[in-house]
């Protein structure tokens, strides 16, 4: 059963920083697709960084310049580093990742979510 368990959330002020974690239980290959999502309340979930075992990366408007989303193939492990935090970046922060096996992308698995809250 594939697992993904994240780590790094928490309370921190406006404009400090945070480094999420994701390991996933599973070898992370280069055409592989991890990221992160977030969901506010009472938004939709949204995309916020992608980045693949290849190390290609994409990020949403809201977090160019801010965010840097990397992983460590070895440890199997995803990161997410949030500088520069603003209140609008409150948010349940959703790790996920799709494995590219035989020509074809799995479902994408997704982590139990980690806090994150910006406060002023």
């Amino acid at each position: 059963q594939v697992q993904l368990v994240e780590s790094g959330g928490g309370v921190v002020r406006i404009g400090e920083s945070l480094r999420l974690s994701c390991v996933v239980s599973e070898s992370i290959g280069n055409d592989d697709i991890m990221g992160w999502d977030r969901q506010a309340p009472g938004k939709q979930r949204e995309v916020v960084a992608t980045v693949t075992g290849a190390g290609v990366t994409n990020y949403a408007n809201a977090v160019k310049g801010r965010f840097t989303i990397s992983s460590d193939n070895a440890k199997n492990t995803v990161f997410l580093e949030m500088n520069s935090l603003k209140p609008e970046d409150t948010a349940v922060y959703y790790c996920n990742w799709r494995q590219y096996r035989f020509r074809a992308y799995s479902p994408t698995y997704w982590g139990q979510g980690t806090q994150v809250t910006v406060s002023s």
